[in-house]
């Protein structure tokens, strides 16, 4: 029988081309536990809202693995896919899960039926690299390779497309908690930025431009607002992460260390005055926000990190 792990106030685990996950005290740098993900590289990790598992979106298939016991193995396999998949994420009451893929898809997957199969797909013309649920839980919004950003509303099926810079592939986007901003980021080293509204009740979403950054000078890999709304951080190839203040959209600080090189995720810890992220050199890192120092290295992966899921709030 599997042992049992009490259930951890702090879930960090890192993800990436060695085809490990690594499961760590955040506070210490220690690796509690390394589960083998033997056929393909990590592509995104994602805690379900119970946090008692975690996705890790690979080739061809997402797999779920139990974060409240020792067993090396996966225990639920989503399959059926035919790509890379890209992004993963969850409902807030963990009913579904929804995904991304190279297979031009978005797709939704009922958690509750344990028939695995998927139960919607949205299909769109180019290679999906983001998938960003609004905070209304009504709402996907899709970045794809070709440039397009498609807004699916997933009560009525209808959709909507923007597409703010024609030949830049849509890298990531994300959407602020409280639902009034979104930024997307693409391979030209930009961010884009848009207020939301409506989004309650029947309303759609509608976003309306509010400004454009160039953010780096290489592309810009992740983007992610802090739980407050006052931050937007954005990790780039050029080897740096910067942390953008919501209130003008003005550099507030920016996260550099020499070996780094490219930084393919983020996320902030709960009270937003930390940010985890997954560099290309191997490691994850723990960085204050404020100073730009780092406070903590993760050191144990032989290749590439390029995804992490943490969760540091008791909810």
């Amino acid at each position: 029988m599997d042992s049992v792990v009490p259930s951890l106030p702090v879930i960090l685990a890192t993800g990436g081309y060695d085809h490990t996950i690594r499961f760590w005290q955040a506070h210490s740098g220690i690796c509690l536990r390394t589960v083998q993900h033997p056929d393909s590289q990590v592509n995104s990790l994602k805690i379900t809202p119970d946090r008692q598992l975690i996705a890790a979106a690979g080739y061809q298939h997402i797999r779920m693995y139990d974060l409240n016991s020792n067993n090396p193995n996966f225990i639920i396999n989503y399959d059926g896919i035919s790509k890379n998949v890209t992004a993963v994420g969850f409902h807030e009451d963990g009913k579904w899960m929804y995904t991304g893929g190279e297979d031009n898809s978005a797709r939704i997957w009922d958690l509750r039926s344990r028939n695995l199969q998927c139960q919607r797909i949205f299909q769109v013309n180019a290679p999906v690299n983001c998938v960003y649920l609004h905070p209304n839980q009504g709402e996907l919004f899709v970045g794809d390779q070709t440039g397009v950003i498609h807004l699916w509303d997933l009560k009525t099926d209808h959709n909507e497309q923007l597409t703010p810079e024609t030949d830049a592939s849509i890298l990531s986007l994300c959407i602020d908690p409280e639902g009034t901003y979104m930024a997307a980021v693409n391979n030209k080293g930009n961010c884009y930025i848009w207020t939301l509204t409506g989004g309650r009740g029947e309303e759609a979403t509608q976003p309306h431009p509010k400004s454009k950054l160039h953010a780096h000078d290489n592309y810009v890999l992740k983007c992610a607002f802090s739980p407050d709304s006052t931050l937007l951080a954005t990790t780039s190839a050029d080897g740096t992460v910067k942390i953008w203040r919501t209130a003008d959209f003005s550099l507030m600080t920016e996260l550099k260390e020499k070996t780094q090189r490219w930084v393919w995720d983020c996320s902030f810890s709960a009270d937003s005055q930390y940010l985890i992220t997954a560099s290309s050199d191997n490691m994850a890192r723990l960085w204050c926000v404020e100073t730009g120092e780092v406070k903590r290295e993760y050191v144990g992966h032989q290749k590439a990190v390029v995804c992490l899921a943490f969760r540091d709030d008791a909810s």
